[in-house]
């Protein structure tokens, strides 16, 4: 299986737009209601807020492409030379469970080889990006309530895996 990590432009914003809505209405209502998935898409999503991130790198986003088929995305944070912050991760339904995250995964690292730690977030309930996690070798770091606005919360994980 082929998979390729294509960095994403301005063009891809509808894509991610796609993925991410796909992904979240398929998956976090049951985790965290369908007010809060509304909100974290137009907070996180929108068209508005993926543009400033690509155009400003405040966000390095890729597509995560399998068999020439757009079926994830990531986007990354650079907060040293030697630490990544993986901001997003997520990988369509119907493609999960073949091997494509811990590609994805090692496909990140091989981009950025001087990386020495990456950290992400990870709702606490959310048990299966959690045990795959712990599976490509995150530990928990600690357990935190992160306020996003007008009263929700994000009820996390911050892990951390050294390479």
């Amino acid at each position: 299986m082929k998979l390729e990590l294509r960095e994403a432009s301005i063009e891809d914003v509808p894509k991610i737009i796609e993925l991410a809505e796909n992904i979240w209405w398929k998956h976090y209502p049951d985790i965290i209601g369908e007010e809060q998935v509304r909100f974290m898409l137009h907070k996180m999503y929108s068209k508005e807020v993926l543009e400033n991130h690509i155009l400003n790198q405040t966000q390095v986003f890729y597509i995560i492409i399998n068999e020439q088929e757009p079926c994830g995305f990531l986007a990354i944070e650079q907060k040293s030379e030697t630490e990544l912050f993986l901001q997003k991760f997520y990988i369509l339904q119907s493609t999960q469970n073949k091997g494509i995250g811990a590609r994805a995964f090692d496909a990140l690292l091989a981009l950025y080889h001087q990386i020495e730690i990456v950290r992400l977030q990870v709702n606490r309930q959310n048990i299966k990006p959690i045990n795959f996690y712990f599976k490509i070798g995150f530990k928990i770091e600690l357990s935190a309530d992160f306020d996003i606005g007008d009263g929700y919360f994000m009820n996390d994980f911050v892990m951390i895996k050294k390479i």
